[in-house]
């Protein structure tokens, strides 16, 4: 019997001294409540909307350009069309290139969006690292990352604590009526 309640004592000390405290925040709630966050999303938006403007104007030229040599077919010689023919298909490779570093990886919108939007979610981690330091947590899960949460307890949600760290908390009063 002593050495069943020494196991059982041993197993309780091994579980509390190795027991990790963790906890949740939702970081895309988070940076929704940002006005930091906003004023990068509408600048990234409107550079995003100047751009598919112009790739849509280079797409209608060479659609043109496709139109006008199917009008005047008739009239080319083989050289003449075949000419003009690939200069069409150059245009269209200009296009879809400049689409590319545009919208591709590693494009443009995609730098862009980098360099505005990394200053605010580091701003976000700084204060997930604060209030898990505070809080004495060992692990923090990202509850609008790509890691599934099945169930989660509001009880280990750190989210309105990092809003408070960041100063973004209103303040709400309770009206007991």
């Amino acid at each position: 019997m002593k050495k069943i309640s020494l196991l059982f004592f041993g197993l309780i000390l091994t579980t509390t001294t190795f027991a990790q405290k963790f906890g949740y925040v939702d970081t895309q709630y988070i940076l929704e409540k940002m006005p930091e966050y906003k004023d990068a999303q509408a600048e990234i938006e409107k550079l995003a909307k100047g751009w598919e403007g112009e790739i849509q104007d280079m797409y209608q030229k060479v659609e043109a350009m496709e139109v006008e040599l199917k009008a005047e077919e008739v009239l080319l010689t083989k050289e003449m069309w075949e000419e003009r023919n690939a200069e069409i298909e150059r245009k269209w490779n200009e296009v879809k290139e400049y689409q590319q570093s545009i919208f591709g990886f590693d494009g443009l919108y995609f730098l862009k969006k980098k360099e505005l939007v990394k200053p605010v979610q580091d701003q976000v981690f700084e204060a997930v690292e604060r209030v898990a330091k505070n809080n004495r947590l060992q692990i923090v899960f990202d509850k609008s990352g790509d890691l599934v949460m099945i169930y989660t307890d509001p009880i280990h949600d750190y989210t309105d604590f990092v809003l408070e760290d960041l100063g973004l908390v209103e303040n709400q009063s309770v009206d007991n009526n």
